[in-house]
Protein backbone atom coordinates (compact mmCIF):
# COMPACT_ATOMS: atom_id res chain seq x y z
CA UNK A 1 0.00 0.00 0.00
CA UNK A 2 2.90 2.40 0.63
CA UNK A 3 4.19 2.03 -2.94
CA UNK A 4 1.11 3.94 -3.70
CA UNK A 5 1.70 7.43 -4.51
CA UNK A 6 -1.31 8.67 -4.37
CA UNK A 7 -1.61 7.08 -0.82
CA UNK A 8 1.58 8.41 0.38
CA UNK A 9 0.42 12.18 -0.51
CA UNK A 10 -3.13 11.91 0.87
CA UNK A 11 -1.54 10.44 4.20
CA UNK A 12 1.35 13.54 4.09
CA UNK A 13 -1.98 15.82 3.15
CA UNK A 14 -4.44 14.33 5.45
CA UNK A 15 -1.08 14.60 8.37
CA UNK A 16 -0.14 17.97 7.89
CA UNK A 17 -3.82 19.21 7.92
CA UNK A 18 -4.71 17.48 11.05
CA UNK A 19 -1.60 19.34 12.87
CA UNK A 20 -3.03 22.61 11.31
CA UNK A 21 -6.10 21.28 13.17
CA UNK A 22 -4.88 20.33 16.40
CA UNK A 23 -2.45 23.52 17.09
CA UNK A 24 -5.51 25.95 16.32
CA UNK A 25 -7.58 23.71 18.99
CA UNK A 26 -5.69 25.18 21.29
CA UNK A 27 -4.27 28.57 19.72
CA UNK A 28 -7.88 29.74 19.51
CA UNK A 29 -8.84 29.01 23.23
CA UNK A 30 -6.02 29.90 24.61
CA UNK A 31 -5.74 33.43 22.99
CA UNK A 32 -9.14 33.66 24.13
CA UNK A 33 -8.35 32.56 27.82
CA UNK A 34 -4.84 34.51 28.19
CA UNK A 35 -4.75 37.31 26.22
CA UNK A 36 -8.71 38.50 25.82
CA UNK A 37 -9.44 37.17 29.51
CA UNK A 38 -12.10 34.89 28.48
CA UNK A 39 -14.35 33.59 30.92
CA UNK A 40 -15.81 30.20 30.97
CA UNK A 41 -18.70 31.44 29.04
CA UNK A 42 -17.26 32.88 26.55
CA UNK A 43 -14.88 30.14 26.66
CA UNK A 44 -17.68 27.12 25.52
CA UNK A 45 -19.36 29.95 23.07
CA UNK A 46 -16.28 29.87 21.19
CA UNK A 47 -15.81 26.41 21.44
CA UNK A 48 -19.15 25.66 20.52
CA UNK A 49 -19.45 28.43 17.24
CA UNK A 50 -16.31 26.20 15.93
CA UNK A 51 -18.33 23.17 16.23
CA UNK A 52 -21.71 24.17 15.36
CA UNK A 53 -21.19 23.79 11.75
CA UNK A 54 -20.79 19.61 12.44
CA UNK A 55 -24.39 20.00 12.98
CA UNK A 56 -25.62 22.70 10.52
CA UNK A 57 -23.89 21.20 7.70
CA UNK A 58 -22.93 17.44 7.65
CA UNK A 59 -26.24 16.12 6.10
CA UNK A 60 -25.74 18.33 3.16
CA UNK A 61 -22.08 17.89 2.78
CA UNK A 62 -22.25 13.94 3.03
CA UNK A 63 -24.74 13.92 0.43
CA UNK A 64 -22.97 16.35 -1.87
CA UNK A 65 -19.22 15.04 -1.42
CA UNK A 66 -20.53 11.61 -2.57
CA UNK A 67 -21.23 13.38 -6.48
CA UNK A 68 -17.52 15.00 -6.38
CA UNK A 69 -14.16 13.88 -6.67
CA UNK A 70 -12.64 13.89 -2.99
CA UNK A 71 -9.22 15.37 -4.32
CA UNK A 72 -11.39 18.66 -4.94
CA UNK A 73 -12.86 19.05 -2.23
CA UNK A 74 -10.04 18.56 -0.04
CA UNK A 75 -7.94 21.11 -1.81
CA UNK A 76 -10.46 23.68 -1.62
CA UNK A 77 -10.77 22.94 1.95
CA UNK A 78 -7.06 23.08 3.03
CA UNK A 79 -6.93 26.61 1.02
CA UNK A 80 -9.65 28.39 2.67
CA UNK A 81 -9.08 27.31 5.80
CA UNK A 82 -5.29 28.63 5.07
CA UNK A 83 -6.83 32.04 4.32
CA UNK A 84 -8.99 32.23 7.22
CA UNK A 85 -6.21 31.67 10.20
CA UNK A 86 -3.47 33.48 7.94
CA UNK A 87 -6.05 36.31 7.79
CA UNK A 88 -6.46 35.87 11.88
CA UNK A 89 -2.85 36.40 12.06
CA UNK A 90 -2.74 39.33 9.82
CA UNK A 91 -4.94 40.75 12.08
CA UNK A 92 -3.56 40.11 15.78
CA UNK A 93 -0.33 41.36 14.95
CA UNK A 94 -2.10 44.21 13.90
CA UNK A 95 -4.06 44.45 17.29
CA UNK A 96 -7.96 43.98 15.47
CA UNK A 97 -8.11 40.15 16.99
CA UNK A 98 -10.85 40.78 19.34
CA UNK A 99 -13.35 37.90 20.62
CA UNK A 100 -15.90 38.42 17.65
CA UNK A 101 -13.02 38.01 14.80
CA UNK A 102 -11.83 35.17 17.07
CA UNK A 103 -15.47 33.62 16.44
CA UNK A 104 -15.91 34.00 13.02
CA UNK A 105 -12.43 32.61 12.09
CA UNK A 106 -13.61 29.34 14.33
CA UNK A 107 -16.72 29.22 12.67
CA UNK A 108 -15.40 29.28 9.15
CA UNK A 109 -12.56 26.57 10.02
CA UNK A 110 -14.92 24.43 11.83
CA UNK A 111 -17.23 24.93 8.22
CA UNK A 112 -14.27 24.26 6.13
CA UNK A 113 -12.88 21.11 8.11
CA UNK A 114 -16.40 19.47 8.12
CA UNK A 115 -16.21 19.29 3.81
CA UNK A 116 -12.42 18.07 4.44
CA UNK A 117 -12.90 15.14 6.94
CA UNK A 118 -16.24 13.87 5.07
CA UNK A 119 -13.97 13.94 2.09
CA UNK A 120 -11.17 12.48 2.91
CA UNK A 121 -13.24 9.37 5.00
CA UNK A 122 -14.70 9.28 1.07
CA UNK A 123 -11.11 9.08 -0.53
CA UNK A 124 -10.13 6.44 1.37
CA UNK A 125 -12.43 3.88 -0.32
CA UNK A 126 -11.82 5.36 -3.52
CA UNK A 127 -8.14 4.80 -3.35
CA UNK A 128 -7.55 1.51 -1.73
CA UNK A 129 -9.52 -2.21 -1.91
CA UNK A 130 -12.09 -3.17 0.96
CA UNK A 131 -9.28 -5.90 2.43
CA UNK A 132 -6.73 -2.82 2.69
CA UNK A 133 -9.36 -0.50 5.30
CA UNK A 134 -8.00 -1.53 8.30
CA UNK A 135 -3.97 -0.95 7.61
CA UNK A 136 -5.04 2.47 5.48
CA UNK A 137 -7.26 3.66 8.38
CA UNK A 138 -4.38 2.59 10.96
CA UNK A 139 -2.28 4.60 8.58
CA UNK A 140 -4.20 7.83 8.37
CA UNK A 141 -5.47 7.84 12.36
CA UNK A 142 -1.43 7.06 13.29
CA UNK A 143 -0.77 10.47 11.11
CA UNK A 144 -3.68 12.05 12.82
CA UNK A 145 -1.65 11.07 16.28
CA UNK A 146 1.72 11.93 15.02
CA UNK A 147 -0.22 15.38 14.89
CA UNK A 148 -1.95 15.31 17.92
CA UNK A 149 1.90 15.30 19.31
CA UNK A 150 3.18 17.88 17.75
CA UNK A 151 0.08 20.08 17.26
CA UNK A 152 -0.73 21.00 21.39
CA UNK A 153 3.13 21.41 21.83
CA UNK A 154 3.57 23.49 19.22
CA UNK A 155 0.38 26.05 19.55
CA UNK A 156 0.78 26.36 23.59
CA UNK A 157 4.83 26.54 22.95
CA UNK A 158 3.99 29.35 20.51
CA UNK A 159 1.44 31.15 22.44
CA UNK A 160 3.28 30.85 25.26
CA UNK A 161 7.20 31.97 24.09
CA UNK A 162 5.88 34.24 21.25
CA UNK A 163 2.61 35.44 20.22
CA UNK A 164 -1.16 34.13 19.54
CA UNK A 165 -0.75 35.58 16.01
CA UNK A 166 2.32 33.98 15.25
CA UNK A 167 0.44 30.31 16.62
CA UNK A 168 -2.65 30.70 14.48
CA UNK A 169 -0.09 31.63 11.59
CA UNK A 170 1.53 28.16 11.78
CA UNK A 171 -2.21 26.65 11.45
CA UNK A 172 -2.43 28.28 8.61
CA UNK A 173 1.06 26.75 7.43
CA UNK A 174 0.37 23.28 8.06
CA UNK A 175 -2.57 23.75 5.94
CA UNK A 176 -0.80 25.03 3.20
CA UNK A 177 1.24 22.21 3.16
CA UNK A 178 -1.51 19.53 3.16
CA UNK A 179 -2.93 22.01 -0.02
CA UNK A 180 0.21 21.31 -1.75
CA UNK A 181 0.45 17.57 -1.15
CA UNK A 182 -3.48 16.58 -1.95
CA UNK A 183 -3.46 18.48 -5.22
CA UNK A 184 -0.61 16.35 -6.50
CA UNK A 185 -2.39 13.13 -6.29
CA UNK A 186 -3.23 11.46 -9.79
CA UNK A 187 -5.41 8.70 -9.51
CA UNK A 188 -9.09 9.53 -11.51
CA UNK A 189 -11.24 8.65 -8.71
CA UNK A 190 -14.20 6.60 -9.80
CA UNK A 191 -17.34 8.97 -8.93
CA UNK A 192 -20.81 7.19 -8.52
CA UNK A 193 -22.71 7.93 -11.52
CA UNK A 194 -26.15 9.95 -10.98
CA UNK A 195 -29.34 8.87 -12.60
CA UNK A 196 -30.37 11.73 -15.59
CA UNK A 197 -32.72 12.47 -12.54
CA UNK A 198 -30.76 12.83 -9.62
CA UNK A 199 -32.61 12.43 -6.68
CA UNK A 200 -32.57 16.25 -4.58
CA UNK A 201 -30.42 16.96 -1.78
CA UNK A 202 -33.22 16.36 0.67
CA UNK A 203 -33.69 12.76 -1.00
CA UNK A 204 -30.23 12.05 -0.44
CA UNK A 205 -30.13 13.29 2.79
CA UNK A 206 -32.89 11.06 4.08
CA UNK A 207 -31.93 7.86 1.89
CA UNK A 208 -28.15 8.17 4.29
CA UNK A 209 -30.07 8.29 7.54
CA UNK A 210 -32.69 5.67 6.98
CA UNK A 211 -29.26 3.76 5.76
CA UNK A 212 -27.55 4.31 8.92
CA UNK A 213 -30.61 4.08 11.12
CA UNK A 214 -31.59 0.38 9.55
CA UNK A 215 -28.36 -0.75 10.54
CA UNK A 216 -27.59 -2.23 14.18
CA UNK A 217 -23.77 -1.64 14.20
CA UNK A 218 -24.36 1.73 12.50
CA UNK A 219 -27.33 2.98 14.80
CA UNK A 220 -25.10 1.61 17.95
CA UNK A 221 -22.23 3.66 17.13
CA UNK A 222 -24.55 7.22 16.27
CA UNK A 223 -26.04 6.79 20.13
CA UNK A 224 -22.91 6.20 21.55
CA UNK A 225 -20.55 8.91 19.76
CA UNK A 226 -23.60 11.31 20.62
CA UNK A 227 -22.61 10.76 24.22
CA UNK A 228 -19.34 10.51 24.07
CA UNK A 229 -18.62 14.09 21.81
CA UNK A 230 -21.61 15.28 24.54
CA UNK A 231 -19.71 15.46 27.29
CA UNK A 232 -16.09 15.13 26.08
CA UNK A 233 -17.02 18.66 24.81
CA UNK A 234 -18.30 19.68 27.81
CA UNK A 235 -15.09 17.98 29.51
CA UNK A 236 -12.75 19.91 27.21
CA UNK A 237 -13.94 23.48 27.86
CA UNK A 238 -13.62 23.16 31.39
CA UNK A 239 -10.18 21.22 31.31
CA UNK A 240 -9.20 24.27 29.12
CA UNK A 241 -9.83 26.71 31.86
CA UNK A 242 -8.71 24.52 34.81
CA UNK A 243 -5.38 23.96 33.68
CA UNK A 244 -4.15 27.32 33.15
CA UNK A 245 -6.40 28.74 36.12
CA UNK A 246 -6.62 25.88 38.98
CA UNK A 247 -3.50 24.35 38.57
CA UNK A 248 -1.54 27.68 37.29
CA UNK A 249 0.01 25.64 34.33
CA UNK A 250 1.77 27.87 31.56
CA UNK A 251 0.74 27.76 27.79
CA UNK A 252 3.79 25.01 26.64
CA UNK A 253 2.76 23.26 30.03
CA UNK A 254 -0.72 22.46 28.52
CA UNK A 255 0.37 22.18 25.16
CA UNK A 256 2.42 19.31 26.48
CA UNK A 257 0.01 17.65 28.70
CA UNK A 258 -2.46 18.19 25.67
CA UNK A 259 0.12 16.55 23.27
CA UNK A 260 0.73 13.49 25.23
CA UNK A 261 -3.00 12.65 23.49
CA UNK A 262 -0.57 11.81 20.31
CA UNK A 263 1.87 9.26 21.67
CA UNK A 264 -1.02 6.94 22.86
CA UNK A 265 -3.07 7.63 19.45
CA UNK A 266 -0.40 6.37 17.40
CA UNK A 267 0.14 3.50 19.66
CA UNK A 268 -3.70 3.35 19.75
CA UNK A 269 -3.12 3.00 16.12
CA UNK A 270 -1.12 0.23 16.19
CA UNK A 271 -2.88 -2.10 18.08
CA UNK A 272 -5.89 -1.69 15.85
CA UNK A 273 -4.10 -3.55 13.71
CA UNK A 274 -3.90 -6.50 15.60
CA UNK A 275 -6.33 -6.45 18.85
CA UNK A 276 -9.69 -6.66 16.58
CA UNK A 277 -8.85 -9.64 15.10
CA UNK A 278 -7.46 -11.08 18.09
CA UNK A 279 -10.24 -10.78 20.88
CA UNK A 280 -13.42 -9.59 18.36
CA UNK A 281 -13.84 -6.07 17.14
CA UNK A 282 -17.02 -6.13 19.84
CA UNK A 283 -15.00 -6.86 23.02
CA UNK A 284 -12.10 -4.26 22.15
CA UNK A 285 -14.72 -1.41 21.51
CA UNK A 286 -16.81 -1.58 24.52
CA UNK A 287 -13.43 -1.79 26.57
CA UNK A 288 -11.48 0.59 25.05
CA UNK A 289 -13.86 2.84 25.27
CA UNK A 290 -14.57 1.88 29.08
CA UNK A 291 -11.02 2.29 30.06
CA UNK A 292 -10.52 5.70 27.67
CA UNK A 293 -13.06 7.51 29.00
CA UNK A 294 -12.93 6.14 32.71
CA UNK A 295 -9.36 7.79 32.65
CA UNK A 296 -10.58 11.80 33.06
CA UNK A 297 -12.21 10.55 36.62
CA UNK A 298 -8.85 10.72 37.95
CA UNK A 299 -8.59 14.78 36.61
CA UNK A 300 -10.25 16.44 38.99
CA UNK A 301 -8.49 14.96 42.18
CA UNK A 302 -4.94 16.96 40.52
CA UNK A 303 -3.53 19.48 42.91
CA UNK A 304 -0.37 20.68 43.93
CA UNK A 305 2.67 21.96 42.07
CA UNK A 306 3.17 21.44 37.94
CA UNK A 307 6.02 18.99 39.27
CA UNK A 308 3.38 16.48 40.03
CA UNK A 309 0.78 17.42 38.21
CA UNK A 310 2.14 17.56 34.63
CA UNK A 311 3.05 13.96 34.48
CA UNK A 312 0.05 13.08 35.94
CA UNK A 313 -1.70 14.81 33.23
CA UNK A 314 0.46 13.65 30.85
CA UNK A 315 -0.28 9.46 31.94
CA UNK A 316 -4.31 10.88 31.49
CA UNK A 317 -3.70 11.79 28.48
CA UNK A 318 -1.68 9.17 26.99
CA UNK A 319 -4.42 5.99 28.40
CA UNK A 320 -7.25 8.37 27.08
CA UNK A 321 -5.01 8.81 23.64
CA UNK A 322 -4.99 5.10 23.47
CA UNK A 323 -8.16 3.74 23.74
CA UNK A 324 -9.81 6.26 22.10
CA UNK A 325 -8.03 6.09 19.16
CA UNK A 326 -8.30 2.39 19.06
CA UNK A 327 -12.25 2.60 19.11
CA UNK A 328 -12.10 5.46 16.66
CA UNK A 329 -10.25 3.01 14.13
CA UNK A 330 -12.01 0.07 15.17
CA UNK A 331 -15.21 1.91 13.95
CA UNK A 332 -14.28 3.41 11.23
CA UNK A 333 -13.51 0.23 9.84
CA UNK A 334 -16.62 -1.56 10.81
CA UNK A 335 -18.33 1.86 8.95
CA UNK A 336 -16.73 1.58 6.38
CA UNK A 337 -16.62 -2.04 5.35
CA UNK A 338 -20.79 -2.36 6.36
CA UNK A 339 -21.13 1.12 4.02
CA UNK A 340 -21.87 0.92 0.12
CA UNK A 341 -19.68 3.21 -2.29
CA UNK A 342 -22.10 4.98 -3.05
CA UNK A 343 -23.21 5.89 0.35
CA UNK A 344 -20.02 6.10 2.11
CA UNK A 345 -19.86 10.13 2.29
CA UNK A 346 -23.71 10.32 3.22
CA UNK A 347 -22.84 7.39 5.78
CA UNK A 348 -20.31 9.17 7.25
CA UNK A 349 -22.10 12.69 7.61
CA UNK A 350 -24.82 11.29 9.10
CA UNK A 351 -23.12 9.79 11.87
CA UNK A 352 -20.82 12.88 12.11
CA UNK A 353 -24.11 14.44 12.45
CA UNK A 354 -25.66 12.35 15.34
CA UNK A 355 -22.70 11.85 16.85
CA UNK A 356 -20.80 15.27 17.25
CA UNK A 357 -23.62 17.72 16.26
CA UNK A 358 -24.37 18.11 20.42
CA UNK A 359 -20.91 19.19 20.86
CA UNK A 360 -21.66 22.84 20.60
CA UNK A 361 -24.61 22.16 23.26
CA UNK A 362 -21.88 20.06 25.57
CA UNK A 363 -19.33 22.98 24.95
CA UNK A 364 -21.94 25.39 26.34
CA UNK A 365 -23.02 23.06 29.08
CA UNK A 366 -19.25 22.78 29.98
CA UNK A 367 -19.03 26.57 30.32
CA UNK A 368 -22.52 27.14 32.17
CA UNK A 369 -21.40 24.35 34.40
CA UNK A 370 -18.18 25.56 35.60
CA UNK A 371 -19.57 29.19 36.07
CA UNK A 372 -22.14 27.47 38.34
CA UNK A 373 -20.79 25.09 40.77
CA UNK A 374 -16.77 25.68 39.69
CA UNK A 375 -14.33 23.66 37.63
CA UNK A 376 -13.36 21.04 39.75
CA UNK A 377 -17.00 19.84 40.12
CA UNK A 378 -18.12 20.13 36.28
CA UNK A 379 -15.03 18.10 35.48
CA UNK A 380 -16.20 15.26 37.56
CA UNK A 381 -20.09 15.55 36.80
CA UNK A 382 -18.68 15.65 32.62
CA UNK A 383 -15.94 12.72 32.51
CA UNK A 384 -18.52 10.54 34.53
CA UNK A 385 -20.64 11.52 31.78
CA UNK A 386 -18.74 9.75 29.43
CA UNK A 387 -18.80 6.68 30.50
CA UNK A 388 -22.72 6.36 29.38
CA UNK A 389 -20.81 5.89 25.48
CA UNK A 390 -19.04 2.23 26.72
CA UNK A 391 -22.59 1.66 28.34
CA UNK A 392 -24.42 1.60 25.78
CA UNK A 393 -22.15 -0.33 23.50
CA UNK A 394 -22.39 -3.02 25.81
CA UNK A 395 -25.67 -2.82 26.22
CA UNK A 396 -26.46 -3.44 21.91
CA UNK A 397 -25.53 -6.13 19.40
CA UNK A 398 -22.25 -4.44 18.74
CA UNK A 399 -20.79 -5.56 22.01
CA UNK A 400 -21.06 -8.94 19.92
CA UNK A 401 -19.32 -8.32 16.79
CA UNK A 402 -16.61 -10.99 16.58
CA UNK A 403 -13.23 -11.49 14.78
CA UNK A 404 -14.12 -10.52 11.39
CA UNK A 405 -15.97 -7.60 9.86
CA UNK A 406 -19.41 -7.91 9.07
CA UNK A 407 -20.78 -7.80 5.63
CA UNK A 408 -21.19 -4.91 3.09
CA UNK A 409 -25.05 -3.74 3.10
CA UNK A 410 -26.66 -3.51 -0.33
CA UNK A 411 -27.08 -0.31 -1.82
CA UNK A 412 -30.63 0.80 -0.90
CA UNK A 413 -32.62 1.11 -4.28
Amino acid sequence: MWRDHDFRRLWVGQAASQLGEQASLVVLPLFAVLTLHADAGQLGALRAVGQAPILLLSLFVGAWVDGWRTRTVMVLTDAGRALALGAAAVAGLLGWLRLPTLLAVAFAVGALSVFFDLAYQASLVRLVKRDQLVRGNSALEGSRSAAQIGGPALGGALVSVLSAPIAVASSAVFFTLSFLSIRRIRRIESVPELSEDPPRVWQRIREGVRFVAGDTSLRTVCLASAAFQFFFAAVMTVYLLFLPRDLHLSGSAVGLALAATGPGALLGSLLAARLPGRFGYGVVLVCAAALGDGVFLAVPALHGSSVVTVPALVAVNFVFGTFSQLVNVTVMAVRQTVTPDGMQGRAAATINFVGMGLTPLGSLLGGLLAQASGTRNCLLLTAAGMLLSPVLMALSPIARLGRTLPAQQALPR
